[in-house]
């Protein structure tokens, strides 16, 4: 019997322990297979051995499938390691990674900087909570004060969590504006090919009906309008039961699409107007990869809350809400919180990566790279019949198909490139690191387009 197991039992069930440790362990053990206690049906133990460097890729697959919870549709891929674009598999082979693990790793992988911010604060501290005051999160936060809207931070653990914060802050606000109302205002906006996360607050702001409908019921009084449809907006909005509009100014997830001026500026007028709060999701186009700090920037439009993540701390797990005082004066103490959130080591790693984003010429750089890649991408992709466009901005670019893109994505992983999809699975999206250079967009072009032909094999099937 493991030692902790011992224990366990000893404390919950000292008359089942002798005085001795010999006779402790043997009355425990005979209690286990005693009748008395048919509730225990094996022993919880960490002492087991875990051999998994040998294995081979179909045994590791194998193994992925019988201990894990079957959320996730992978890739036939174990991968080892990264350097810079570059990722390598266990058995050696290269792959040129225009995923960024999401548009996560905006600085690549290995980035020696990164590397050192990390290991620099994980030899001091970690983890603390919330409870306590420590440097990294202060400076965190003001370093993305002093460079956006906002004049204050929550931050999460996630772009999921980020958006469930702005969910509670925008009716708590309402609450804190209306107080004389019994009903304030507490249904929200979101918009076709919308995606705001998977748990139960953002998984209701989410269009996809396939997210939604396995757990309904959801979080009631969404409603769901045309992405970019100005009209209908104004008049939802206009009928004062509103409590925030949210909204991506670039949708990645739902197929790489950008928000017109004159449909982010409509929504700040109307929410202006009603009292209604306009949120910006910027967890996938925010912190540069439009080539912009904030997508929302090249608009001139800005937000009562922006929430953000994927690359904020460079691979390690962050989310934060960017709000103004007007929405942080109605937030008190215990009004939201979380254990993990704004912890030191992630912090620093974050630090790390708004260093180098914000370096002189680093934003211009990306919106150089991206449009040298849509370009490329057009020039050699364009004429083949199943491409109706390539769309985007910076670096987070869409090739928009009429059959779907999977087949692609998989010849191209073949071959040595890693793509996503997007949209309703006929959108190859493209998110490499920023730090990609053109020779490396050229490798991946000439790559998509040696791939092309498995388009037509895929529409004749």
């Amino acid at each position: 019997m493991s030692y902790s197991s011992s224990i366990f039992l000893n404390n919950c069930f000292p008359s089942l322990s002798g005085s001795g440790s010999g006779s402790g362990s043997t009355r425990l053990h005979h209690s286990f297979t005693n009748a008395k206690f048919p509730f225990i049906v094996g022993r919880a133990s960490l002492n087991m051995e875990a051999q998994t460097v040998d294995l081979s890729k179909e045994v590791i697959m194998e193994e992925f499938n019988k201990y894990f919870v079957g959320t996730y549709a992978r890739a036939p891929l174990v991968l080892s390691s990264g350097k810079g674009c570059k990722l390598y598999d266990m058995e050696g082979r290269e792959y040129l990674d225009l995923t960024s693990g999401i548009a996560v790793n905006a600085l690549g992988h290995g980035d020696p900087d990164w590397i050192n911010a990390v290991t620099q604060q994980a030899n001091v501290l970690t983890h603390v909570s919330n409870v306590y005051y420590s440097l990294p999160q202060l400076e965190l936060a003001k370093r993305l004060v002093a460079s956006s809207f906002a004049d204050r931070v929550f931050f999460s653990n996630s772009g999921t969590e980020a958006n469930e914060a702005a969910i509670k802050f925008a009716r708590k606000f309402q609450k804190f504006s209306h107080p004389d109302e019994k009903q304030p205002p507490v249904e929200f906006i979101a918009f076709s090919n919308c995606f705001h996360g998977r748990t139960m607050g953002a998984v209701a702001l989410t269009s996809k009906e396939q997210y939604r409908s396995p757990f309904e019921p959801v979080m009631p009084g969404v409603t769901f309008l045309e992405y970019g449809n100005v009209q209908a907006a104004k008049e939802l909005i206009q009928s004062g039961k509103i409590a925030a509009v949210f909204v991506e100014p670039i949708q990645g997830e739902g197929g790489i699409y950008s928000a017109t001026k004159d449909f982010l500026q409509s929504l700040r007028t109307a929410c202006d107007s009603a009292g209604s709060l306009l949120v910006f999701d910027e967890v996938q186009c925010g912190l540069g990869r439009t080539g912009h700090l904030w997508a929302h920037e090249a608009y001139d439009i800005y937000p009562d809350i922006m929430t953000l993540a994927k690359p904020l701390a460079g691979g390690l797990p962050i989310g934060a809400v960017l709000v103004t005082e007007r929405v942080a004066a109605a937030i008190n103490y215990g009004d939201h919180g979380s254990t993990f959130a704004g912890g030191p080591l992630v912090c620093n790693a974050a630090v790390a990566v708004l260093d180098k984003i914000s370096k002189p010429g680093f934003l211009a750089s990306v919106t150089k790279k991206g449009q040298y890649f849509r370009e490329l991408l057009v020039k050699k992709l364009g004429g083949n019949s199943h491409v109706r466009e390539v769309r985007g901005v910076g670096l987070i670019i869409g090739v928009d198909l009429d059959v779907p893109a999977s087949p692609l994505v998989e010849a191209c992983q073949q071959s040595g490139l890693l793509v996503l999809t997007a949209g309703k699975g006929n959108v190859v999206r493209l998110v490499p690191p920023l730090t990609i250079t053109e020779q490396e967009l050229d490798h991946a072009a000439e790559i998509l387009f040696n791939c092309l032909a498995v388009l037509d094999k895929s529409a004749n099937n």
